[in-house]
C-alpha cells in the first residue's frame, strides 16, 4: 500500500492500544508502543503511514486489524504491480496517475485498475461533456478504458468489516468484472456488475450534490443517498454548514475530512448543463433555457458553494418552489419536449 504523508491521531488509539491486551504487547514487542505515548503528550507528530504499519487504520481505528506493508514511494507500490486499487478521491487523483503513468512506459502488459472514485469533471471545449475518474485514469497512463473498473455502492468499510448488510457495484468490461463479482459477494455483502461503467461514475458525482442539499428526505433521492445523508462527507459538509459549524471561507478541503468531493460536483454539472447546446423548452416561460435553469437545487447550491451570492439558508427555498410543487416535475416536463443527446 502506498500511504502519502499525512499526520493521524494519538489520544484515540492510545486508548484502544491499552483496552487490548493483545494489540498492547505486539506493540511492545515491536517496540512501536512508546511512539503512541509520546505522540499522546505531544513529543512527536504521528503520520498514518506509521499506524496502518502497526495494523490501525484511520476508519477503522477500534479495530485493530493486520499490520499492513506500507510504502511511502509510489514507484515502489506500482512498479510491477498486476492489479491497482485507486482509493484517491476524483478531485486528487489526476496528479497521482499521471506520475503513475511516467512509471509504467516501459511496461509490456498494463495491469487491471479498480477504482473506487466517482465525480465528474466538465470540460466545456470544444463541446461540453463530462470527464469520469476513468477516463482520466486512462488518459493519464495509456491504461485502455476495458482494464479498468470502476466499484462503488451504499456501502462504508466499517460496517463491511463488521459483518453488516451493504452492497456495491462492479462496472466494466465483462472479462474482468465478472469474476471479481463472484469472488467478493458475500451474504452480508451482495455484489452486482454493470457494463456501464461512466454512467455509474457520473451519477455517483451527481448524488454528491444531493447530499449537500437535502436536509430531509421525502424517499430515496438515488440509490445509495440513504448512506450518504447519514454518513457521508458531503451530508455531513452540508449539515455544518447549515448549523453554522463550517464557513464557506474554509474552502473544501477539511482536515479530518479530506476533499469534499460534492463542491467540485457541483462546479462541474453546473459548467455542463448550463451550455447552450444543452437548452431545453421551458414549458412555464415558452423558450429555451439552459437546463441548469430549471434544475433548482443545482442552481441554488452554485450561487452558494462557488459563486458565494447566497447564503447557505437559501437551500431550503430551492427545495420546495414557492407553487409548493417539486423541482422535478418542471425538468421532466420539459424534458418530455426534448431529444436525446449523446453528447450531453
Amino acid at each position: 500500500m502506498w500511504r502519502r504523508p499525512g499526520r493521524a491521531t494519538a489520544e484515540h488509539l492510545l486508548e484502544v492500544i491499552n483496552s487490548r491486551e493483545d494489540v498492547l504487547r505486539r506493540l511492545i514487542r515491536r517496540c512501536a508502543y512508546l511512539k503512541y505515548v509520546e505522540a499522546r503528550v505531544g513529543d512527536r507528530t504521528l503520520f498514518a503511514d506509521e499506524i496502518l504499519r502497526d495494523g490501525f487504520c484511520l476508519n477503522l481505528i477500534d479495530t485493530p486489524i493486520c499490520p499492513l506493508k506500507v510504502v511511502t514511494n509510489l514507484q515502489e507500490a506500482v512498479w510491477d504491480a498486476d492489479i491497482v486499487v485507486n482509493g484517491w478521491p476524483s478531485t486528487e487523483m489526476r496528479e497521482v496517475f499521471e506520475e503513475i503513468g511516467r512509471y509504467w512506459k516501459e511496461r509490456i502488459s498494463a495491469p487491471i485498475i479498480i477504482s473506487l472514485a466517482k465525480g465528474i469533471e466538465a470540460s466545456l471545449h470544444p463541446v461540453p461533456r463530462i470527464i469520469t475518474p476513468t477516463q482520466i485514469i486512462s488518459h493519464a497512463t495509456g491504461v485502455t478504458i476495458e482494464k479498468i473498473l470502476y466499484v462503488g455502492g451504499p456501502n462504508i468499510a466499517s460496517e463491511i468489516y463488521s459483518k453488516e448488510y451493504a452492497n456495491a457495484r462492479i462496472c466494466g468490461a465483462e472479462k474482468w468484472r465478472k469474476p471479481l463479482t463472484k469472488f467478493l459477494r458475500q451474504p452480508h455483502f451482495i455484489v452486482w456488475d454493470n457494463c456501464d461503467l461512466i454512467t455509474h461514475e457520473a451519477m455517483g458525482g451527481l448524488k454528491n450534490v444531493y447530499a449537500i442539499g437535502a436536509e430531509k428526505l421525502s424517499g430515496p433521492l438515488l440509490a445509495d443517498t440513504y448512506v450518504t445523508l447519514l454518513k457521508g462527507h458531503n451530508a455531513w459538509y452540508g449539515q455544518m454548514l447549515a448549523k453554522g459549524e463550517l464557513t464557506l471561507e474554509m474552502c473544501d478541503s477539511i482536515n479530518g475530512k479530506g476533499t469534499i468531493q460534492g463542491v467540485s460536483a457541483v462546479r462541474a454539472f453546473y459548467g455542463l448543463l448550463s451550455q447552450l447546446s444543452s437548452s431545453v423548452l421551458d414549458p412555464e416561460r415558452k423558450k429555451h433555457v439552459a437546463l441548469a435553469v430549471l434544475c433548482s437545487i443545482l442552481e441554488t447550491l452554485h450561487k452558494i458553494l462557488i459563486k458565494r451570492e447566497l447564503p447557505t439558508g437559501a437551500i431550503l427555498q430551492a427545495l420546495r418552489d414557492e407553487t409548493m410543487n417539486d423541482p422535478c416535475d418542471r425538468i421532466e416536463l420539459a424534458l418530455s419536449h426534448a431529444f436525446y443527446r449523446p453528447s450531453l
